[in-house]
């Protein structure tokens, strides 16, 4: 399993381009294999930080996590997220998702009515985008492009790119329902998962993907799982920590479902937290339940300051120590 790590925060405050670029310059040194960058309306455009993060780095994977499809169209966010893998040398991951009902139409006023159609035709021009930015990089576009065309009642799409420097972008998907699992695999590179056990992806990620994957001649996409961790000695003070850190995930539906075909219906027993020794037998049993990548969003624990910055260090000590293994 690649271990990779969150490098922005999200939270009051938030991280500014700095504290990502310094994470993701850690990250990389430290061996670690991805970096990744949330996209919530109220912060960093992850796009944009991770094109910064991108100068300052030469090896580790950069990906979000995931962009909203409705902060975009789709061509102008195939133009963003080429012009970012220019800037990442061939390194970014894209990872995209409709998010949910309440972002969808209280921030961005957007119908999320049939969300898988718009979806399909999103990923449609995305495609369309990629293809015509191969054929930039081989030599076969136009003098002015590749042609970038996609019929649909959604995103009609006549248009040309030319992103100088730019490969085509992998596609992720933030995919947990069993339709967007099939498009995840039939047509994207992987997935990105949030509140899913080792259950959760055994018996309804893992399989789903497998099948749509296979049944168009596909190898099984990447499995990204995104889960809280933290190191600490004490695993139930831990636990309070995250019940309390992550009791919003309960009222999402998005969430609710998900966590309900797990082992408890819990966000803190998704999270991965325990001593050194546990923490690392708990990721394995993730790597056994078929996830392929850890985004690992870090947290500390502690009574104070300066005992969470300790057990955060933990923690970070041992994801460097996985990914060198």
């Amino acid at each position: 399993m690649r271990i990779g790590l969150f490098v922005a925060e999200t939270g009051p405050g938030g991280s500014d381009i700095d504290d990502v670029v310094a994470r993701a310059v850690w990250a990389e040194e430290h061996g670690l294999h991805a970096g990744w960058v949330p996209h919530v309306p109220w912060s960093l455009d992850a796009l944009t930080a991770l094109a910064v993060a991108g100068r300052a780095t030469s090896r580790i994977e950069l990906g979000t996590a995931v962009v909203p499809t409705w902060s975009h169209h789709p061509y102008g966010l195939a133009q963003h997220a080429l012009t970012t893998q220019a800037a990442c040398d061939g390194r970014l991951l894209l990872g995209i998702g409709p998010s949910h009902r309440s972002v969808a139409e209280n921030w961005y006023g957007a119908d999320y009515d049939g969300v898988i159609h718009h979806v399909r035709e999103y990923v449609a021009v995305l495609e369309a985008a990629n293809q015509a930015q191969r054929e930039v990089v081989d030599g076969t576009a136009g003098a002015m492009g590749g042609r970038v065309h996609h019929e649909g009642e959604r995103f009609p799409v006549e248009a040309i790119l030319a992103v100088p420097g730019a490969r085509p972008v992998p596609l992720l998907l933030a995919a947990l329902a069993p339709l967007m699992l099939r498009l995840a695999g039939e047509r994207a590179a992987g997935t990105i998962t949030w509140m899913c056990d080792e259950r959760t992806h055994a018996d309804h990620v893992v399989p789903r993907l497998a099948a749509a994957a296979e049944s168009v001649g596909r190898p099984l996409p990447r499995v990204v799982a995104g889960l809280p961790v933290a190191v600490c000695s004490d695993r139930e003070e831990g636990l309070a920590v995250a019940a309390r850190r992550y009791a919003m995930y309960r009222e999402i539906p998005t969430y609710a479902r998900v966590l309900a075909l797990g082992e408890t219906g819990a966000p803190e027993q998704v999270a991965v937290i325990g001593t050194e020794e546990e923490v690392a037998a708990r990721l394995a049993s993730y790597a056994d339940a078929g996830v392929t990548d850890l985004a690992a969003m870090t947290f500390g624990v502690g009574a104070d300051p300066a005992e969470r910055t300790a057990n955060h260090d933990r923690t970070l000590t041992l994801l460097a120590d996985l990914a060198r293994r």
